[in-house]
């Protein structure tokens, strides 16, 4: 199936995730050679993060991929920060992001999702989120990489 979109690529993943209990990227390969889709390895571990699926515990055989249902209707970063971030600022490697009432939270998870290797990890309140970088030479590409993100 040469000439396939990523858009179609990562539907069929989909309904390969909903069809069959996926317990592993090679699992899911196959599965989509079978369907005459080839795609690389780093292909498949980018669509299933751009998916937002991620493996769960089966309490009746081996965890698999799933898309959390907290999740599926969850907007990405690029939708978010250019209608809730205010602005950010920070010393050493903390880093502060204001959003408007409310929207911390979804802001914090959307960034958690990215996997930035600078970040350590976010902690949300209402309208703050405190990020906490691994090394202080990450807080102005991260602050860049946000305000690139918030102007769209």
């Amino acid at each position: 199936m040469s000439g396939l979109s990523k858009r179609e690529r990562q539907e069929a993943i989909l309904g390969l995730i909903k069809e069959h209990r996926v317990s592993s990227q090679d699992d899911l390969r196959s599965l989509l050679h079978d369907r005459g889709i080839d795609v690389t390895q780093a292909t498949v571990s980018r669509d299933l993060k751009d998916l937002r699926l991620v493996k769960v515990p089966a309490a009746d055989g081996p965890a698999h991929y799933a898309l959390p249902e907290e999740w599926e209707n969850a907007p990405p970063l690029e939708q978010l920060l250019p209608t809730l971030m205010t602005h950010a600022e920070g010393s050493g490697n903390l880093l502060v992001v204001r959003t408007l009432t409310g929207g911390a939270q979804a802001v914090a998870s959307a960034i958690d999702w990215e996997e930035w290797p600078e970040v350590l990890g976010t902690i949300a309140g209402d309208d703050t989120i405190l990020i906490v970088l691994r090394d202080p030479a990450g807080l102005k590409p991260v602050t860049e990489r946000l305000e690139t993100i918030r102007q769209g």
